[in-house]
C-alpha cells in the first residue's frame, strides 16, 4: 500500500500516515510560472495498491486539477489500483438543476475523477447520499458520528442533551446521531428568503433546559447554525453548541459564529483549519484521522468498511 498526499490538507495526511505508519510517498507537486500543475511521483508504485488523500475544499478548482493530475501520474506510473480519499468533496452542493439551464456540477466532477483513472473513491459525509450513484466506480460515504458522538460524551451529560437538526433537510442526518446517544431530537423550521440568508420560523421539539446540539454537515456563512441558537436560547435552551463535518467557513463566517450566542462550534479537519480559525474562541476542530486511516486499512485488506458505523 502506498499514501499519497495532495496539498490541499497536509496536517491530515501526516496524521493518517502516523495512524497507519506508513509514510507518505514522495511526490513532486510544482506549478509552471503561468500556474500549470506538474507531478512527478518520486518513488515505484508499479504493481501496489495507491491512495491519494485530496480534499476538494477552497481554493477548489486548483485541488481538484491537482487530485486530477495525480492520478493520471500513478495510472501512467502502472498503479494496480487508485483510490482517492476525499475527506471533503467539492461542488457536493451542486447536486441537483435548482433551475432551468443550469448544471449538475458533483456529477461533472465524478465524470472527471472516475475518467482521469480512480478506481474507487472514498469520502466523508457527502451532502446528499445520491451522489454516490454519480460515480460509476466503487464509493464508499464514510460517517462522522462516531467522531462526534464521543466527544459529546465526554463533555456533556447526555441524559440532558438534545440533538437538533438546523432544518428539514437535515434530520435524517440528526436522527442517526440522536439515536446514537439516546437523545431526543428537535428540528428547526426556517425559511429561505434568498440564498446566503435564513430565518427561523419555528422549533419543533421540547428543548428548555436542554444543552442542544445542532448537528450539520457543511458550514459556509454560519448564518443558518447562528439563527438557529438564538431561536433555541429563546424558548429556553440551558445552551447551544454546533457539530458539523466540513467547516468551509467563507467570508465573514468566523467572526459571525465567534460574535454569536453558540457556546462553541466544532468541525473535523477534513477541512484544513485556517490561522484565525485556530484562533476563535468558539471554534474547535477533532481530527479524522484515525476514521479515515482504519477506512484506508480496511479497503486495503479488503475488509468491511460498513462496520466501522455499526
Amino acid at each position: 500500500m502506498k499514501l499519497v498526499a495532495g496539498n490541499s490538507n497536509p496536517k491530515l495526511a501526516d496524521q493518517v500516515s502516523d495512524y497507519l505508519e506508513k509514510p507518505l510517498t514522495k511526490t513532486s507537486v510544482r506549478r509552471f510560472a503561468d500556474q500549470e500543475i506538474f507531478v512527478e511521483i518520486l518513488e515505484n508504485v508499479r504493481g501496489e495498491d495507491v491512495f491519494v488523500l485530496q480534499s476538494t475544499s477552497y481554493p477548489a478548482n486548483d485541488n481538484l486539477m491537482e487530485l486530477l493530475i495525480i492520478t493520471d501520474a500513478l495510472r501512467r506510473s502502472s498503479a494496480k489500483r487508485i483510490t482517492a480519499v476525499l475527506p471533503y468533496f467539492g461542488y457536493a452542493r451542486q447536486d441537483r438543476r435548482s433551475q432551468g439551464r443550469t448544471p449538475i456540477s458533483a456529477k461533472l466532477v465524478a465524470n472527471l475523477i472516475t475518467n482521469a483513472g480512480v478506481d474507487r473513491v472514498l469520502t466523508l459525509d457527502l451532502h446528499a447520499g445520491q451522489i454516490q450513484g454519480f460515480f460509476d466506480i466503487p464509493t464508499d460515504n464514510l460517517f462522522a458520528a462516531p467522531v462526534f458522538v464521543r466527544d459529546i460524551k465526554e463533555r456533556y451529560a447526555t441524559d440532558n442533551v438534545v440533538i437538533v437538526s438546523p432544518d428539514v433537510g437535515g434530520v435524517v442526518r440528526a436522527r442517526a446521531l440522536a439515536k446514537r446517544i439516546d437523545a431526543p431530537l428537535a428540528i428547526v423550521d426556517k425559511r429561505r428568503e434568498r440564498p446566503g440568508e435564513s430565518e427561523v420560523m419555528n422549533i419543533i421539539g421540547a428543548v428548555g433546559g436542554r444543552d442542544c446540539i445542532l448537528v450539520d454537515d457543511i458550514v459556509d456563512s454560519g448564518g443558518t447554525l447562528c439563527n438557529a441558537a438564538e431561536a433555541l436560547l429563546a424558548q429556553g435552551a440551558k445552551s447551544v453548541t454546533a457539530y458539523a463535518t466540513h467547516g468551509v467557513l467563507t467570508g465573514g463566517a468566523i467572526a459571525r459564529i465567534t460574535a454569536s450566542k453558540l457556546k462553541e462550534m466544532v468541525f473535523t479537519n477534513s477541512i484544513q483549519p485556517t490561522e484565525d480559525f485556530e484562533n476563535s474562541p468558539k471554534l474547535r476542530w477533532i481530527s479524522i484521522a484515525p476514521l479515515i486511516g482504519e477506512a484506508i486499512s480496511r479497503t486495503a485488506a479488503e475488509q468491511s468498511v460498513s462496520s466501522l458505523f455499526i
